[in-house]
């Protein structure tokens, strides 16, 4: 099992104490004292405070500046603060790898047996290739280390898979000692060992620590008590993630996207994925590039993706095969790994937004049950990316008449082309009315979060709607949806789009059980 450790970084002696309780009562397994981060830190008076309240086995760290840490003095002072540390009972020490040599001949040997010696590196720049990661295991291991921490940092999500691979190849066997079940390296003399990826690219190294080995996890308290870029809270690893459950066989989903950090999908799929049992988790993946994404997380174990802005329409050209709407749609918001790992798309942001839109026109359609209230409306769809083609395309076959604006003309063009449309330059919105009763569909991104205050549309030009509908979830109510409240015009919440498609991705990764409505809607209501 892979532990999870909480940082400690208070400023002073009865905050850290404080910290220390908040770590047990959340649910952690350790914590690690930052002696670094206390000020007017004072080592015989401190130390033995800090470790004889400390509620969990205690790792000691005393980080120096140039090793990213906030100490500032000579490593005499420090070596002895540390060797204090393993006198009073500490479970771990941390030392770096520079001076590992000099630490250990700073103790002479007369390390505690029950104390583990961890000696770490961190790369704060970027992620060395396997050779030189494998290499800088060794030598850690060489120098005496119990435990091997190496901490690099993702330039892109691709630089996590090389930390994935060392991982991997340094471990053979699991087995359980000093009453932890711990991963321990056989092929390097046994040693633990412990490899993340800083920085919110590598978030996944974070959260797949156990399914790839790992020693233990970093979890936080909260956003403000972090000590390392991308560090995820413990209620995030335990309530989301939910780590303790992940293991070899874990299969792993996530959202491709950039920006992804306001997505709410990874709590609405992992929270529906433990209540049906299904051993998985669901990740966000900030990327950059969705084929080097693709190409590289090969693996049979990485089953399945959600795919939002920007690379819905990229996502084409990297499948495999494609389901007929999404192939008419020419965007995919769903890929699937098949048994022959070639990889499928499909679409699901078609459904989910159609009938979001029929259901929010509710009475002011035809009264045909089997006539689509959108026909022969006036659906006017802003954006000619991934969700404004899906839109496009489905109310083309539900019998409206498409209009599509766009800011590249020439994109509004394509897909009005694509439909039997009329295209329509952005500006032309202010003063666009060639009749009642339209409907709007905001397919890009403006007003999304952070940037709230975007909307793509005048206030004044709202009026002449019926309907206005948002594919933007986060914040629930968007400027535009309040603006056209404002002016009495009925509205439709990308809430609802988000909860559809999402229960279409459902069941396209888990094989076809059924998604869990009630459940996504009562998560939705909570966490949008």
């Amino acid at each position: 099992m892979t532990l999870l450790c909480v940082p400690l970084v208070a400023r002073t002696v009865e905050e850290m104490e404080a910290d220390a309780a908040a770590a047990a009562a959340a649910g952690g397994d350790l914590v690690e004292i930052r002696l670094d981060f206390i000020q007017g830190f004072r080592p015989r008076e401190h130390l033995p405070r800090l470790l004889r309240g400390c509620p969990l086995p205690a790792l000691v760290t005393y980080r120096p500046n140039w090793e990213g840490g906030q100490y500032e003095g000579d490593d005499t002072t420090r070596f002895e603060t540390l060797r204090l540390a393993m006198e009073l009972g500490v479970d771990y020490v941390d030392i770096e790898l520079k001076v590992a040599d000099k630490f250990i001949n700073f103790i002479s040997g007369n390390k505690p047996e029950k104390c583990k010696l961890i000696v770490s590196s961190h790369n704060y720049e970027y992620t060395p290739s396997c050779e030189e990661l494998a290499n800088l295991v060794a030598r850690i291991q060489a120098v005496g280390a119990d435990i091997v921490k190496i901490a690099t940092t993702a330039t892109d999500i691709i630089d996590v898979s090389r930390m994935f691979q060392v991982m991997v190849h340094c471990q053979v066997l699991l087995y359980s000692k000093d009453g932890y079940d711990s991963c321990f390296v056989v092929s390097y003399a046994r040693t633990l060992k412990l490899g993340l990826v800083m920085s919110e690219r590598g978030l996944m190294s974070r959260v797949l620590a156990p399914k790839f080995g790992g020693y233990l996890t970093f979890g936080i308290l909260n956003a403000a008590k972090t000590s390392a870029s991308g560090q995820p809270t413990v209620e995030e690893l335990l309530e989301i993630y939910n780590i303790r459950r992940i293991g070899p066989d874990t299969k792993v989903l996530g959202l491709i996207a950039n920006p992804v950090k306001q997505s709410k999908s990874p709590i609405l799929h992992n929270k529906c994925l433990q209540s049906v049992g299904y051993d998985a988790v669901y990740l966000p993946l900030l990327a950059d590039n969705l084929a080097s994404f693709l190409e590289t997380y090969s693996s049979p174990d990485f089953s399945g993706f959600s795919c939002s802005l920007p690379f819905k329409v990229d996502a084409v050209q990297c499948c495999d095969e494609h389901d007929p709407v999404a192939k008419s749609i020419g965007a995919i918001n769903t890929i699937i790994r098949g048994p022959d790992g070639k990889l499928v798309g499909y679409n699901t942001d078609y459904i989910g937004a159609i009938s979001a839109i029929e259901d929010g026109i509710g009475g002011l359609g035809s009264k045909d049950a089997a006539i689509s209230p959108l026909a022969g409306r006036l659906i006017v769809v802003i954006g000619a990316g991934g969700a404004g083609k899906a839109i496009a395309y489905g109310a083309k076959e539900k019998g409206a008449r498409v209009v599509v604006a766009n800011r590249t003309y020439e994109k509004a063009v394509s897909l009005a082309n694509a439909v039997g449309g009329q295209p329509l330059r952005l500006s032309d919105l202010e003063t666009f009315k060639p009749e009642e009763g339209m409907i709007l569909a905001n397919a890009t991104s403006l007003g999304m979060y952070p940037n709230v205050d975007g909307t793509p549309i005048p206030k004044k030009a709202l009026s002449f709607y019926d309907v206005v509908f948002d594919a933007v979830y986060a914040p629930k109510v968007t400027r535009l949806l309040r603006e056209a409240e404002e002016c009495g015009v009925k509205v439709v919440s990308g809430v609802e789009m988000f909860i559809r498609q999402a229960m279409g991705q459902f069941e396209r990764f888990t094989g076809g059980i059924e998604a869990p409505e009630s459940l996504m809607r009562e998560i939705a209501a909570k966490y949008t």
